[in-house]
């Protein structure tokens, strides 16, 4: 599968819990595999690249992290939009 496809995966993802649960990497990282047959490993990669380039964020809050789509004021913020 391709690193672009896969990302594109991981969104949705992340995007259909959004507003009714945070979740956290390893849900991510077992909801993804699981569904689309691939190691662990192989979305964790394609899973810290869209960290890296603010396509995803980690949040923190109640001692817990969780990883979910950045609003655009954060985006702004981080200059990695205008």
């Amino acid at each position: 599968m391709e690193l672009t496809e896969l990302q594109d995966k991981i969104f949705a993802f992340v995007e259909a819990a959004k507003g009714k649960k945070k979740l956290k990497e390893k849900d991510i990282l077992k909801g993804v595999s699981a569904a689309e047959g691939l190691e662990k490993d192989e979305v964790k990669k394609a899973m810290r690249a869209m960290i890296d380039v603010g396509r995803l964020m980690y949040s923190y809050g109640g001692g817990a992290s969780s990883v979910e789509i950045p609003s655009e004021e954060y985006l702004r913020e981080k200059g990695l939009i205008k």
